[in-house]
C-alpha cells in the first residue's frame, strides 16, 4: 500500500479532501555507500522529503545518496553517535510526520506506509516492533534478543508501558512529539564534534521511548520485520550499548514525568485540526 493509497481511503473515511500528511524521512548514514541503493530503491516517491544525516563518510555515501534521490537534503552531524544524528535531522525535518530509518538496509521502507497508517489513525507515535506476529529479524543474535527482553521489560515494570521491542529503531511520529523527545542537535560549547554526549549514543531509541511513555501520548505498535545489512559491520557493541541503555533507563526515571507532563501541557490538545498537532496528550498511553 503507498501513501497515496493510504491519504485516499483515510479521505474517504473522514469525509474530506484536505486530509493529506507530508511525510519527511531522516537517514543517519556513515560509509552505507552499497547499502543506500537498496534502501532508496523501497521509498515511496509521494515523500515531502529525505534527509540523510552524514556521519563524515569516507566512501561515496553522500554523492550516491544525490544521485539516488536528486532532491535529497544532506546535513551533517554536530556530534559523533546515532542520536545526535537523528537529533540533527529532526531539526531539519518539516513535515508532519517523521519517519527514522536506518541506511543499512535493515529497516524495509516497504513498512513506511503502515507506519503512516497507525499515525493517521491516532496515535501520535508508531513504534516498530520485531517480536509481534507477522514481525520478525534475521539479524538480531539470541545475545541481544535476551539483553531487549530483559531492559524490555524493565521499561515496562518502571513506565506501566506495554512495549514488545525496546530497542528498535524504525520509528515514526508526528512532529510535534519532538518537543516532548527533546534530543539536542545543536552545538554545546566546549564540546566538539569527536565528542559524544549522552543520548547520541545507540541508545537514542530507549531515550525517545521512554520519554515519550512518560508524556502519556498514544503508541501504536508495527510489526516489522528487520533485515540482515547488505553489506559491511555494525558498529552496534551489544554489551557497551546495552549499559548505555540500562544506564538511561535509571537516569529517566530518576528525572520522574514531571518535566514531561509540564512540556506536554504546553502543546495545544485541538483533535482533527492539523496532522501536526497532538490529539491525544493526556490520554492514557496504548
Amino acid at each position: 500500500m503507498t501513501l497515496t493509497q493510504i491519504n485516499s481511503r483515510t479521505q474517504r473515511k473522514l469525509g474530506t479532501e484536505n486530509l493529506e500528511p507530508t511525510v519527511s524521512i531522516v537517514i543517519p548514514a556513515k560509509n552505507e555507500a552499497l547499502n543506500l541503493p537498496h534502501v532508496f530503491a523501497g521509498l515511496p516517491r509521494d515523500l515531502h522529503e529525505v534527509i540523510l544525516v552524514d556521519g563524515g563518510s569516507t566512501d561515496d555515501t553522500v554523492e550516491v545518496a544525490r544521485d539516488l534521490w536528486p532532491d535529497i537534503t544532506i546535513i551533517g552531524q554536530t556530534r559523533k553517535g546515532k542520536g545526535n544524528a537523528l537529533a540533527c535531522g529532526f531539526e531539519e525535518a518539516s513535515g508532519d510526520f517523521i519517519v527514522m530509518l536506518d541506511a543499512d538496509g535493515s529497516t524495509d521502507p516497504a513498512e513506511i506506509p503502515l507506519f503512516i497508517e497507525a499515525l493517521k489513525e491516532g496515535a501520535d507515535f508508531a513504534k516498530g516492533s520485531r517480536f509481534m506476529s507477522g514481525a520478525g529479524s534475521s539479524d538480531i543474535s539470541r545475545f541481544r534478543q535476551l539483553g531487549n527482553y530483559f531492559l524490555n521489560k524493565t521499561v515496562n515494570v518502571f513506565y506501566g508501558t506495554r512495549y514488545t521491542d525496546l530497542c528498535y529503531g524504525y520509528n515514526a511520529f508526528r512532529r510535534e512529539c519532538l518537543s516532548v523527545i527533546g534530543l539536542n542537535g545543536g552545538e554545546v560549547e566546549g564540546v566538539d564534534e569527536r565528542t559524544m554526549l549522552w543520548g547520541d549514543g545507540f541508545e537514542v531509541e530507549t531515550l525517545i521511548n521512554v520519554r515519550i511513555a512518560k508524556a502519556g501520548l498514544r503508541v501504536a505498535e508495527v510489526p516489522s520485520f528487520e533485515r540482515s545489512r547488505y553489506f559491511g559491520t555494525s558498529n552496534l557493541n551489544a554489551f557497551t550499548d546495552g549499559i548505555r541503555v540500562l544506564r538511561t533507563i535509571h537516569a529517566e526515571r530518576k528525572r520522574g514525568a514531571r518535566r514531561a507532563a509540564t512540556t506536554s501541557a504546553a502543546i495545544e490538545r485541538e483533535a482533527g485540526i492539523s496532522w501536526s498537532l497532538l490529539s491525544t496528550l493526556g490520554e492514557e498511553a496504548c
